[in-house]
């Protein structure tokens, strides 16, 4: 016997394709910080990356579409369903996992997790054990399904987390920060678990992690002081990258006159020298050899004005 929750989710992989669409969003705090600018952008099913710096807009841009924060102004469509004025249809369809989420730590996992589902409207016993184990198989805490939550490690907590999210069987999943602070190990399970939900619903990633959207997202937006910088693929922004960027480790002295003259996009330290990374057309000066860019690189870039856009205008041209 198929549980209600797998069975919901056969029945939403083969329903219309949802797209989340946004328009002209903008929200301006009382102390005059305005953390979105007329953010437009069109999301498709899957997974969809939108990466920024602490502070560019990510999180205010997360709670509103989670309805848990009001817009001052624009429009934002899952399917047919308006999300600002219609919150209550709109909460059915969505899970979201926060940067920051509290746990009863006396509680266990499958305790915490039956009275969540009580909660979302599972009202039959028998129904809502199905759900709860199949959620607890599917973020992989079966096994620790009698431990107090904690006991968890922060991956596990995070897992818990996306298992409270997915309850009912969200069409929009939103985590916020998902990695920050996980283990390699973690994180790379945590990962493989957003990937394989991705396949049935569109899931909004918001990191400020580049590795985390080059590993799984199809499509992503880059963001900076509530602007959208860029909107792309981010294996075609890579390849558009190719021949563009420069590569030269130097000594620390020699770096300011390099940065006055070049459009450097990103300096670290290696083996006590720095290598720096240069945006350009054609070969900086002696010295530099051509590097094979990586989504690093389309951040930085982008970051620094030197491709993407701000409200339509055309992209810069690097320093000479």
């Amino acid at each position: 016997m198929i549980c209600p929750y797998r069975a919901a989710r056969v029945v939403a992989s083969d329903s219309t394709t949802m797209e989340l669409q946004i328009q002209n969003l903008s929200k301006t705090y009382p102390n005059g910080v305005r953390a979105l600018k007329d953010v437009t952008l069109t999301i498709p099913a899957g997974m969809y990356g939108l990466l920024g710096p602490n502070g560019a807009g990510k999180s205010t841009l997360m709670r509103i579409l989670a309805t848990l924060q009001e817009p001052d102004r624009g429009i934002v469509r899952l399917g047919d369903t308006d999300v600002l004025n219609q919150k209550d249809e709109l909460r059915t369809m969505l899970g979201y996992l926060p940067q920051e989420f509290g746990v009863y730590p006396r509680v266990s996992a499958e305790s915490l997790l039956d009275h969540f589902a009580l909660l979302k409207g599972i009202a039959g016993r028998r129904a809502r054990r199905q759900v709860v184990e199949a959620l607890l198989r599917q973020t992989n805490l079966w096994e620790v399904r009698k431990q107090k939550l904690g006991g968890y490690s922060g991956g596990m907590r995070q897992r818990f987390g996306v298992a409270v999210a997915l309850l009912g069987s969200p069409r929009l999943l939103i985590v916020d920060e998902p990695t920050a602070g996980l283990d390699p190990a973690e994180r790379v399970r945590f990962l493989n678990l957003l990937s394989e939900i991705g396949e049935n619903s569109v899931v909004l990633l918001s990191t400020h992690i580049v590795e985390d959207v080059s590993e799984l997202c199809t499509r992503m937006a880059i963001i900076d002081q509530g602007e959208i910088l860029l909107e792309t693929e981010p294996l075609r922004a890579v390849d558009d990258l190719r021949g563009r960027i420069w590569r030269r480790v130097m000594s620390k002295d020699e770096l300011p006159e390099v940065e006055r003259n070049h459009a450097v996009i990103s300096t670290k330290l290696l083996a006590g020298r720095t290598l720096v990374r240069i945006h350009g057309d054609a070969p900086p000066g002696p010295g530099f050899e051509p590097a094979e860019p990586d989504l690093e690189d389309v951040y930085f870039s982008a970051m620094a004005g030197h491709i993407g856009r701000r409200r339509g205008q055309p992209e810069p041209e690097a320093a000479p």
